[in-house]
């Protein structure tokens, strides 16, 4: 039997949804889409087409702003702080509250959506709406003691990549305002701007200053980044651009927090609880690795390759790759899946580039998985999914080696001594996490002292965390102020407390991590 696209899931019906639930964010004609500026809905910019990694299908035209107009509306988000610092925090709790409260009637669809944006199982996606949700919550809750006598910085511009834009980027703008601050966010180029969109209008209503513009990083990163009225700059992406923006900032008093990619590494060494890895391994493929905790690289003690690579191998095989809308018949559940596609065709290719490349450089293949055709629609695009696939032996002439692949590549370095282990774990220079297992539990605290990540798990992996729990990197994973719980709070206020972080001239770290 054919399978066949969920009604509950199929893109028209959501489209539709969405209209309803926020019909300002659309042009007149309902078949474009408008950005956020000056405290309205308004300017549909220069089209530019959208589609979906799920199938190759046009979602929609992003609304992309050229130089000027991205200025006006960071000038235009800049007048609204003032007014808005000088609001009592407990009306601003209440709006923030209102917001929550009316976000959690749209998680189904905002879930739904983030399926064809950016390729979530919805499992995925309906956890990233559903974080922001609490975790914002969170804040609410506990925002007296943590901004205390603090006053906001003003402005605040966000710079997020696409792969969580509820509970990264959305999450970050409403605590941004609970502080006080006027909000400026940039929707990813690659996905996300029709849920962004509908959680924004959301956040307008309830009387947020908030603002959100699209356009390519040519046209705004100049007003986004350096322009006088940005107060603070909140930045997730790749390495390349963070340490332009690093170099730019560096140059002025402006706040700013730039998380950027690293080689995340998981290190064995005297281990024997093979089942317990099968478990993290499994879990560590979540949304296919496109993930900035996603550990890729793990440094193998040798003698214990035979049992890594069954464990690897019966692991890695049983996990489904496939279209996430797919059922057998209308009434069923949407799909158990690993993951669906990488972000995009693009993307697909740049990993096949790199894995292409590790081979001719003398990398040896330990595992190449394939697509299963009946998690697939007949004949449909499937130029964004690739299989997991690992390599062993990578040779350091290999621009893998370096480079986080941000995808289902894995590789695996084998070594004789713990000074070997350490080093190859350090291969980044700064990792915003990585892990170590061993059945000596004294030995890896020990050495986890010696690995650079800013969050190093004992026989487990470490995340991002929410609530309490704070975040940042070392290195070049991480620049500026450290995120999360109340660190959070302090990098977007002003006050008499050091603002811990990673700086040009000094790291300032948390006592506890």
């Amino acid at each position: 039997m054919a399978k066949m696209i969920s009604p509950q899931v199929e893109f028209g019906f959501l489209l539709q949804q969405t209209k309803t639930a926020a019909p300002e964010i659309f042009t007149a004609d309902g078949n474009g889409f408008l950005n956020l500026m000056e405290g309205r809905w308004q300017e549909p910019g220069k089209p530019r087409e959208f589609i979906s990694p799920i199938d190759g299908t046009q979602l929609g035209w992003l609304p992309m702003l050229d130089h000027a107009t991205a200025l006006r509306a960071v000038q235009a988000a800049k007048k609204e702080a003032a007014a808005w610092a000088a609001v009592d925090l407990e009306e601003r709790k209440r709006r923030v509250q209102d917001c929550l409260d009316q976000l959690q009637s749209h998680v189904e669809l905002v879930g739904k959506l983030l399926i064809w944006e950016i390729g979530k199982t919805y499992k995925l996606g309906f956890t990233d709406i559903d974080r922001a949700i609490d975790g914002v919550q969170w804040y609410v809750d506990n925002i007296e003691s943590m901004l205390g006598k603090r006053k906001p910085l003003g402005l605040v511009s966000n710079i997020a990549s696409w792969n969580y834009p509820m509970s990264v980027l959305l999450h970050a703008v409403l605590v941004q305002a609970l502080c006080g601050n006027a909000v400026i966010a940039k929707t990813p180029t690659d996905g996300g701007f029709i849920s962004l969109s509908l959680t924004f209008a959301i956040a307008r209503r309830c009387g947020l200053p908030v603002t959100l513009v699209s356009g390519s990083g040519g046209e705004l990163s100049d007003v986004l980044v350096r322009n006088d009225a940005v107060d603070c700059l909140s930045f997730v992406g790749g390495r390349y651009n963070g340490r332009n923006i690093a170099d730019a900032l560096a140059q002025n008093d402006k706040r700013y927090m730039l998380e950027m990619e690293g080689v995340n590494t998981y290190g064995i060494w005297d281990y024997s609880d093979w089942d317990g890895l099968a478990e993290q391994l499994k879990k560590g493929y979540d949304y296919g690795k496109q993930r900035c905790t996603a550990y890729v690289r793990f440094v193998v003690e040798r003698r214990l390759f035979p049992q890594f690579v069954e464990t690897y191998w019966n692991t890695i095989k049983g996990l489904k790759v496939g279209n996430p809308t797919l059922v057998d018949s209308a009434d069923d559940k949407l799909p158990d899946l690993a993951f669906g596609p990488v972000i995009n065709r693009a993307q697909a290719e740049d990993l096949d580039r790199l894995y292409a490349d590790a081979l001719k450089t003398g990398a040896t293949p330990i595992y190449e998985g394939k697509l299963d055709d009946s998690l697939f629609l007949p004949g449909q695009d499937r130029s964004a999914y690739r299989a997991p696939r690992a390599l062993v032996n990578l040779p350091r002439q290999s621009e893998l080696y370096f480079k986080e692949p941000f995808g289902p590549i894995d590789s695996i370095v084998l070594v004789d001594r713990v000074e070997e282990l350490v080093g190859e774990m350090n291969i980044s220079n700064g990792a915003l996490v990585a892990a170590l297992a061993s059945d000596d539990a004294k030995w890896a605290a020990r050495t986890a002292k010696e690995v650079r990540a800013f969050k190093v798990g004992l026989n487990k992996l470490r995340s991002r965390g929410d609530r309490e729990e704070v975040f940042g990197g070392l290195g070049e994973s991480w620049k500026g102020a450290f995120v999360g719980g109340a660190l959070l709070v302090e990098a977007v206020t002003e006050g008499e407390k050091a603002i811990l972080g990673n700086f040009e001239d000094s790291i300032l770290l948390p006592e506890h991590i």
